[in-house]
């Protein structure tokens, strides 16, 4: 085969693994989005917590134990908590989840793309949304004072 088409074949399958690789990188973004649209349209009628969380922050160490807690007491009555991974090593997530597990559903966002969307500014952020999926509360960090607030707007928002 001359030189010039082995050139040439090489840059094609470099070209077309650049393009694969663009593409993955992109529905990998987009399948976070998507799984979140779902679980929101599937929980349409429940109050829905909403929480972003990386294996590094040391806060999620005590809001897991606290959502787990919540999903428990008031799944029941409506609540679903639904969490937002954003660690680019699904490993790391992984080890966190061995240590301190969860009872609630997982969306892992190594890009980023729903961080980018609910514009966070610290971690973890969460957000509480109603029964017919209109966002009604946010929040930056957690500790206990924050702990009794946050459980104070989930039970408001399911009696409503």
């Amino acid at each position: 085969m001359p030189y010039y088409l082995k050139s040439w074949i090489k840059t094609v399958f470099i070209s077309l693994l650049l393009i694969l690789s663009i593409n993955s990188s992109n529905a990998s973004a987009n399948d976070a989005m998507f799984e979140f649209e779902q679980a929101m349209a599937k929980n349409i009628g429940k109050v829905v917590y909403l929480d972003f969380w990386a294996s590094w922050c040391v806060p999620c160490r005590k809001s897991f134990p606290w959502m787990n807690a919540m999903q428990t007491k008031y799944q029941a009555q409506g609540l679903v908590v639904l969490s937002v991974n954003l660690d680019a090593q699904p490993a790391l997530a992984e080890q966190f989840l061995q240590q301190i597990p969860a009872n609630f559903a997982i969306i892992y966002d190594a890009k980023g793309s729903l961080a980018k969307k609910f514009q966070l500014k610290g971690m973890p952020s969460s957000y509480l949304f109603d029964r017919q999926g209109k966002l009604i509360s946010t929040h930056i960090g957690f500790n206990g004072k924050k702990q009794q607030k946050y459980q104070q707007e989930i039970e408001n928002a399911l009696t409503q």
